[in-house]
């Protein structure tokens, strides 16, 4: 296993990420006591999670994911320090999640104390915001005219970040975390929260995670290049997008039991028609050169430039062992090629 350091922060973590998004709906306690402990063994030393999970989110999973891995927490107190901890707090929009309001410094003090209740531990390594208050480009929200950037009150949302980042130094200064990252938001966020953090000797981001796939790549090179010269760790989510980049989803197929075929937060907003074109291209590639779909995109994630860790979720241990081998694979030159190709004939297929 090879690690890269946590952005300006003194942490190195594994370049695999174990996500654990689907523990509490489709995986049970015992199978995320397995998916630990095998991480563990591979030199997997990060786990993410978050307060909203499980997904899809409801006011019954929630929380769930936090709960199950810190009754492994309990079960094995002296193996904290084997791994460094992620979690985020819910932004706005969910109705059960402090009525659906904004992240304010209140709710920062109010969530870290309840994450550390269900981790069953002293502290959290990673604290990050799941997404921001205001609306960013994310969740398929890319598209030119989709968004209006001129009609927010940025100093209004400064203000709020002022806020947020105050409590998060108070919870860093109390020992609660130890630094923070960002998670579905932009350029902009990243610097304001940099500029703040300088201006009034606060907690600087450590980190931000957002999508980041063969189908989409929004972040590249704009957003990665602003994380590399600013010091801030790259962590995409959802490398195979959604799942789709396994194939299994080719031409409507609903396999039982999959993601795809349960009702989404956010809908099924990958499922085009140019996605699957994109995804039928990617899998011709890979067969051409004896690779398995799926790693052949996690191992393209990972081999570029700026990124410092991927974050990965399986569902079953055959999965978790296969996604976790792709990052022992170093793609060759012509399938670099053949994978840039497509992608300039699908640059942006949902």
């Amino acid at each position: 296993m090879k690690y890269s350091r946590l952005g300006s922060s003194n942490l190195r973590v594994s370049r695999v990420c174990l996500g654990t998004m689907t523990w509490g709906t489709r995986n049970s306690q015992q199978d995320a006591n397995a998916q630990i402990e095998y991480a563990l063994s591979q030199g997997i030393n990060f786990i993410d999670t978050a307060e909203m999970y499980a997904i899809p989110p409801t006011a019954k999973t929630y929380g769930t994911t936090e709960t199950l891995i810190g009754n492994w927490i309990a079960a094995n107190s002296t193996r904290r320090g084997e791994f460094v901890l992620a979690s985020k707090i819910a932004g706005n929009g969910l109705e059960y999640i402090r009525k659906g309001g904004d992240i304010t410094g209140e709710a920062v003090i109010a969530s870290v104390d309840a994450s550390l209740r269900r981790l069953q531990t002293d502290y959290i390594d990673l604290y990050q915001l799941h997404w921001p208050n205001r609306t960013s480009p994310h969740f398929a929200k890319h598209h030119p005219g989709m968004l209006r950037f001129t009609e927010v009150e940025a100093t209004v949302h400064s203000r709020q970040m002022l806020e947020i980042l105050q409590a998060l130094d108070a919870c860093v200064k109390a020992g609660k975390i130890r630094h923070f990252g960002l998670s579905d938001d932009t350029p902009w966020g990243i610097n304001e929260y940099i500029r703040l953090s300088e201006q009034h000797d606060l907690v600087r981001v450590t980190s931000i995670q957002n999508e980041f796939n063969l189908l989409h790549t929004k972040d590249w090179p704009y957003l990665i290049e602003n994380c590399v010269h600013a010091n801030v760790a790259y962590l995409p989510w959802s490398p195979l997008a959604g799942g789709a980049l396994t194939g299994k989803y080719i031409d409507g197929a609903r396999p039982p039991g999959t993601r795809w075929s349960k009702m989404q937060r956010n809908g099924l907003f990958r499922d085009t028609g140019v996605s699957n074109s994109a995804i039928k291209a990617y899998a011709e590639v890979a067969t051409r050169h004896g690779l398995v779909p799926a790693q052949m995109a996690l191992a393209w994630c990972n081999q570029v430039d700026g990124v410092t860790s991927t974050i990965i979720g399986a569902t079953s241990m055959d999965q978790l062992r296969e996604d976790i081998a792709a990052f022992e694979l170093c793609l060759s030159e012509a399938v670099l090629n053949d994978i840039a190709s497509v992608h300039r004939q699908y640059p942006v297929p949902f």
